[in-house]
């Protein structure tokens, strides 16, 4: 197998938690480089900027940006008019419209652009697209529910314009359920709760809807000191499904299912080495277009401040 060298701008808790293991685990990728001002990883050469990175290493063709979203597009503009492959951590941007200019240009100059759904590579996720797709579903609850000061302490660019707030998890679940549904849904209606002190929301409450009358309710807290949940249920003709544990186990009508233990990170590695092979594309931006339409007809309520 040939070993494609990779560089992850961006070495933070995604990056050292997911992104590394995977990488140093999948025999198609070496890491070769890494961008950081805040310092890198253990025996990988460190670069304090993405041109000096670009101008050292020729040599290295993909580049996996792991950074905040609200800085994404320039660096992912800047490697893919330097001739990289590049892999976008979720969301894939602040805006959707920048993701669509990252495509198109990675199209114009041939290149692979990855726009990466983490969850959609959880276990139980193909399983429940593939018994959902003989079935009619009729309704769907999503229940995601975390407390932030756990999974992103002291990360204050979730908390500002673009970093989206509860929904840099709540897309997690909405990428699953655009995955695993047969039909397409649109956001209906949507509430959101904005701390005082804070740019984005700290819950939301969707309603979604598809043809055949479809009906999907979203609950996203990111204020919830119980223990987490990660839950979608599926209403369908002929039983019910229940991904738990954020697509990790899947149970219908109740009994547990075998899906398997693959890594959500290992397979979207394998997924892109796939990608790099073969010269193509992989953007999806339903989850992201969902999160815009949320933020466009949500009702807004301002809450308590919020304090990490």
């Amino acid at each position: 197998m040939t070993v494609t060298d990779i560089a992850i701008m961006g070495v933070g808790k995604i990056a050292r938690d997911a992104h590394i293991p995977s990488i140093e685990k999948h025999p198609g990728f070496r890491l070769a480089a890494t961008v950081s001002s805040s310092g890198g990883v253990e025996g990988v050469e460190n670069h304090a900027t993405l041109d000096d990175l670009l101008a050292a290493r020729e040599d290295i063709p993909a580049i996996a940006l792991c950074m905040p979203p609200q800085s994404r597009y320039e660096a992912a503009r800047t490697a893919l008019a330097a001739g990289r492959h590049v892999m976008l951590e979720k969301p894939p941007g602040a805006t959707v419209a920048e993701v669509q200019a990252l495509d198109r240009l990675a199209t114009e100059r041939n290149l692979t652009l990855f726009a990466t759904w983490h969850s959609r590579y959880a276990q139980a996720v193909e399983p429940a697209r593939a018994w959902l797709a003989r079935r009619t579903a009729r309704r769907a609850r999503i229940t995601w529910q975390e407390d932030v000061r756990n999974w992103h302490p002291g990360q204050a660019w979730i908390w500002k314009a673009g970093g989206v707030g509860v929904f840099d998890p709540g897309i997690n679940a909405l990428s699953i359920l655009t995955e695993i549904l047969p039909v397409p849904v649109r956001v209906g209606a949507a509430e959101l709760e904005f701390p005082e002190n804070c740019e984005t929301p700290i819950t939301a409450r969707l309603e979604l809807k598809g043809d055949g009358g479809l009906s999907v309710l979203a609950n996203f807290d990111w204020n919830h000191e119980d223990p987490p949940t990660w839950d979608i249920e599926v209403e369908t003709d002929d039983g019910t499904l229940r991904l738990s544990k954020g697509g990790s186990e899947m149970y219908v009508d109740g009994a547990p299912q075998d899906v398997g233990d693959t890594g959500e990170y290992d397979a979207l590695y394998a997924r892109f080495s796939s990608l790099l092979d073969t010269g193509a594309r992989d953007v999806d931006l339903s989850p992201l277009v969902h999160v815009a339409d949320a933020f466009m007809l949500g009702r807004r309520k301002i809450v308590a401040p919020f304090h990490d």
